[in-house]
């Protein structure tokens, strides 16, 4: 009759590292760029090949394949017993216009090469296995970001999503449709454990010199948009002490977002990214600033706190200075802790490996945010060439690569359950 073995049974399988890096190396010739990096936007012509190759991929490894209305794509591998809810995978392979070979590839390709040496092993387990292609993650030609999680899990409409235009007017249906990856609608099925393994993107792990970040969860974020309103005027006549300078009101808000985030450390992050001056010229005192504000943390009510020093900042400087700042929230993704028993199954699991490990908190957004909602999940963190990513130079250690997925491995073993 058959059993499930316990966790500790199945460690002395490991994957092929080479597999995994040439597998990443091939991905990486689609939409290869001379600096070494990769352009591969999201349902243009070059990300419907790259899809094309992972299925390619996934069926020579007996995978069957389903695609949702919002072209997800689904990779399944049998269980012995497919009724049960799948152990998935994955993540996404969609890129920046100058993203690099890892990020969101490196989830994709360590769910396939799972798969694989399971395959090579001989090992079938009790639930169905999954990998998944989410739809465009990075938002780099459509919007919302992480869009294909998110239509899954239920956080925005597939008609809403579908609507959605890039800069030349396609929509993101007309867009699926053309690259062939249009699929079908339908009840978004149960999932057993979610788990996705991803480089860093951040130089924690490098400076702590280990191999393994065990992901405790995903920081909260809110993004506003800010208007300072002051008034232009003439940049010699104009005393010092009678300016409403909307640029020197918006410089001290930098500072103070910059001092926000430090003193609530180590998980709090503080940015503006973006300043738009008006009427940006060289002898005119600025009338109007434009600017965003990105504020983090991995607690919701530090979050909210973050909020209410931003307002109340942003009314004392408009006082002192004697001018308007309005601000507009745009963007909220709540802190999101990921599943404890998941995450000590991944420390666990680097430790019997032997492989060196810490906690760590993901200060992006990944698609295993969305899928929390649903699902046990966890995520898998190894690190990144000092900590680059979204840059053709982003990089990353071929040993790292493969005792990542490792780990992920023996995750999902653990949850999926092993046929003796």
């Amino acid at each position: 009759m058959n059993t499930l073995t316990s966790f500790p049974a199945a460690t002395d399988t490991r994957i092929d590292g080479a597999r995994l890096w040439q597998s990443l190396m091939d991905l990486a010739k689609i939409g290869a760029t001379p600096k070494g990096g990769v352009c591969r936007l999201a349902l243009t012509a070059l990300d419907g090949q790259g899809r094309d190759l992972f299925v390619r991929w996934a069926r020579e490894a007996g995978c069957s394949i389903r695609i949702d209305a919002i072209g997800n794509i689904f990779a399944r591998r049998s269980g012995r017993d497919d009724n049960l809810p799948p152990v998935m995978t994955g993540s996404h392979i969609d890129t920046q216009p100058t993203g690099g070979k890892f990020d969101g590839n490196y989830g994709v390709l360590a769910g396939l090469e799972v798969v694989r040496s399971l395959n090579d092993a001989g090992i079938q387990t009790q639930a169905p296995i999954e990998v998944v292609v989410w739809t465009n993650e990075e938002g780099s030609r459509f919007v919302p970001v992480m869009m294909g999680s998110g239509v899954f899990a239920g956080a925005f409409t597939l008609e809403h999503a579908l609507a959605q235009r890039d800069a030349q007017g396609v929509s993101v249906g007309d867009a699926l449709a053309a690259i062939g990856y249009a699929g079908q609608q339908g009840p978004t099925p149960a999932i057993g454990a979610y788990f996705e393994a991803h480089i860093e993107q951040g130089p924690v792990l490098e400076a702590n010199d280990r191999v393994i970040g065990v992901v405790q969860g995903a920081l909260g974020q809110r993004w506003y948009d800010v208007v300072v309103q002051g008034m232009e005027a003439h940049a010699g006549p104009t005393p010092m002490g009678l300016r409403r300078d909307a640029l020197l009101a918006a410089s001290e808000l930098v500072a103070e977002v910059n001092r926000m985030a430090l003193e609530r450390a180590p998980h709090a992050r503080g940015t503006v990214g973006a300043l738009e001056v008006f009427p940006n010229s060289r002898n005119v005192i600025p009338g109007k600033v434009r600017m965003s504000v990105d504020l983090r943390a991995g607690d919701d009510a530090v979050l909210l706190e973050m909020d209410a020093d931003l307002r109340r900042t942003c009314a004392r400087i408009a006082s002192e200075r004697k001018l308007g700042i309005d601000v507009q929230q745009v963007v909220y993704f709540p802190p999101q802790p990921f599943t404890p028993d998941l995450v000590e199954g991944i420390r666990s699991g680097a430790q019997a490996l032997g492989y060196s490990a810490m906690a760590v908190v993901s200060g992006a957004g990944h698609d295993a945010v969305y899928l929390a909602r649903l699902a046990p999940t966890a995520m898998v963190f190894v690190p990144c060439a000092d900590g680059i990513s979204h840059n053709e130079i982003e990089d990353a250690q071929p040993d790292h690569l493969e005792a990542g997925c490792n780990v992920l491995l023996q995750a999902m073993l653990r949850s999926a359950g092993v046929v003796a």
